[in-house]
């Protein structure tokens, strides 16, 4: 979602905010804008279109300076224009729409202010006026309100006003070589720098944006309010994340080494493509070095709460969902555990029972997913402390949250719509299920080794799938004129057809929807005509022979088929049945390979319709939103 990147130099720093936002443009973003401190005004340059622009426009308009700010935005509140993207200045009492320059205050902001419409009335009411429908802007003018000529105090004196979450960078006309900021369920990291003599020092949304300016990263924690300066920063925290006293804290320095080359495109269309043919790799980073199956692979003392729980409930949102849902079919019928999986969103919105003997899982593959967080601090709240996630970022709010965790080792996804972090979640939710089913006492040497012996195969198993892309173009051309598709599946494959309609809506913006097959004759099935093709995910399973029925029922219909078939599955082609043969069948593991040929028929059909495959509309990377 939103991205942060702010500095303090002795050098200009235009060059790596811009470079900062190229870094965080994965997350997804519809503006992007740089502010600066510039011979004692302000400065900036905002844009509706990609950074590459952005770019362009700060050389055309020689923006530069040595204290600045600079932002990718999702839109919350206010639609996508110029006037609503970040930074923002704050507009005091006494101008007008006609003669306002500049304000003293710039800042950008990542979240949701919920008390903004009540902090609007009362700003106006003192003459400020705002030139955006955002919530953002009426941080700025608060801030601008509360100025006396300390930055520091003045943001830690708003932040006692707002209500929601929050990470925010300011810097103020007045005081140059100064940067603030605060956070409040929002990442925000600070980079100390590293450039010998330019005593400069950073802030962002995500450490990758400052990869190559410093790998000395301190992530902020809930309440904190740090202030930069040349050479210099401190951090002060709310006490308890509440109340109005600041007190000093120290903050660890970690070295956290940004992957700069994951992000490069090679000789791939889009970075979802890269992605989908990177997953046997991925696969296989995520299983390196699991030679035997074990609690503590979940980290010290993994052992002891696995052994004191007697159920599992999973907390995820979007593809992470799907793979939980996945991971339910195993965790029941390998590790004999009662499972029930929830989406974070609504989970802590409803009355549930709480047991304290329950592991509470998520799965998030940025770990700042705010839906989940709050989920989990939920849960947590409800006595429940038995925690463990699986995650793709080591360094994640996630990850510090959880007593335990795996970290799958996709790699930077850049790509909006997940896909080898979903197959790497899924191989971390397997290795789970299996270390209950030791515990638990449901797994034999000879069970370990044989699901083992499979895990290891995956990556190989992969690329043979893989290799079925000139097939899978063939239907995408085919699938590219309609605006409706159906996806079944049955038992374990059902999430996997849940996601892969997630993916063909997410990038090629057609409507898809998925059920379980079973379910055809209670509804969907009146949405059958031959301009509604059918995907059909037919592992050789115990339920094939009753997806054959559901399959006759929808040729009845004239409806168009198009079935991944496992090669022993006995389902030929034929009018209005098309079939892709899978390599092989792969059993329990079987939904990591069904899912690799519905990711590529997604990709194929939005190239065939031109859409923005790794920026589609309206969606955002990571949603640290509510």
């Amino acid at each position: 979602m939103c991205g942060i990147v702010g500095a303090v130099s002795q050098r200009n720093i235009v060059p790596i905010l811009i470079e900062g936002l190229k870094r965080l443009e994965y997350r997804g973003y519809d503006s992007c804008g740089v502010a600066v401190h510039r011979n004692g005004e302000l400065q900036r340059a905002r844009s509706t279109s990609r950074v590459a622009e952005l770019d362009a426009q700060v050389a055309s308009e020689a923006v530069s300076g040595f204290t600045g700010v600079a932002h990718t935005r999702w839109a919350t509140h206010g639609a996508p224009a110029v006037h609503n993207a970040h930074p923002h200045f704050s507009h005091g009492p006494g101008e007008d729409a006609y003669t306002a320059r500049p304000g003293r205050i710039a800042l950008v902001h990542n979240g949701i202010i919920e008390n903004h419409d009540e902090l609007r009335a009362e700003l106006r009411a003192k003459g400020y006026l705002f030139m955006s429908q955002t919530d953002t802007e009426v941080i700025a003018h608060l801030v601008d309100h509360l100025y006396d000529g300390d930055l520091y105090e003045a943001v830690k004196r708003a932040t006692l006003q707002l209500k929601g979450a929050y990470a925010i960078a300011v810097f103020c006309r007045d005081e140059p070589h100064r940067v603030v900021g605060a956070r409040e369920g929002s990442p925000l990291v600070l980079g100390v720098g590293a450039q010998q003599g330019a005593g400069e020092n950073f802030l962002a949304s995500d450490a990758m944006a400052l990869a190559g300016v410093t790998d000395q990263i301190i992530y902020l924690e809930e309440g904190d309010v740090v202030d930069l300066q040349l050479g210099k920063y401190w951090i002060e925290s709310r006490a308890g994340g509440q109340g109005d006293r600041f007190t000093r804290v120290e903050r660890q320095v970690r070295t956290v080494l940004a992957h700069t080359g994951a992000a490069e495109l090679g000789p791939y269309r889009h970075y979802m493509q890269k992605e989908i043919f990177e997953q046997p790799r991925a696969i296989s980073d995520t299983l390196e070095g699991v030679e035997g199956i074990s609690p503590e692979l979940f980290g010290d003392g993994a052992y002891k709460v696995f052994k004191e729980i007697d159920n599992v409930l999973i907390l995820a949102c979007g593809t992470s969902y799907y793979a939980g849902s996945t991971a339910k079919y195993w965790l029941e019928s390998i590790a004999k555990i009662p499972t029930n999986v929830e989406i974070a969103s609504e989970y802590r919105y409803r009355d549930s029972v709480p047991n304290p003997r329950t592991l509470v899982v998520t799965i998030t593959q940025s770990g700042e997913t705010a839906d989940t967080l709050a989920a989990l601090k939920h849960a947590r709240s409800l006595g429940m402390q038995h925690t463990l996630t699986i995650c793709n970022v080591a360094t994640s709010a996630m990850v510090r949250e959880c007593k335990l965790a795996y970290i799958t080792r996709a790699g930077v996804e850049i790509g909006v719509a997940s896909t080898k972090a979903f197959t790497t979640q899924l191989a971390g939710l397997f290795l789970l299920t299996l270390a209950l089913a030791q515990v638990r006492g449901h797994l034999s040497e000879e069970q370990e080794a044989q699901h083992l012996k499979a895990m290891r195969h995956l990556p190989v198993a992969l690329q043979s799938v893989l290799a079925l892309e000139p097939q899978v173009i063939a239907w995408a051309e085919e699938f590219a004129r309609k605006e409706n598709a159906l996806f079944l599946g049955r038992g374990l494959h059902y999430p996997i057809a849940l996601e892969g309609a997630l993916k063909l809506k997410e990038i090629s913006y057609i409507h898809a929807e998925a059920y379980p097959a079973g379910e055809l004759k209670h509804g969907p099935l009146a949405l059958v005509t031959s301009e509604m093709p059918v995907v059909t995910v037919a592992p050789n399973d115990a339920l094939l022979e009753k997806l054959k029925s559901n399959l006759q029922e929808v040729r009845a219909r004239g409806g168009q088929l198009y079935v991944f078939a496992d090669a022993d599955s006995r389902i030929e082609s034929e009018a209005g049945l098309h079939v892709i043969r899978m390599p092989e069948h792969y059993g329990a593991l079987s939904p990591i390979l069904h899912v690799a040929p519905l990711q590529l028929l997604a990709y194929h059909t939005a190239c065939a319709r031109g859409t923005d495959v790794d920026k589609p509309r309206n969606l955002a990377k990571s949603v640290t939103v509510e």
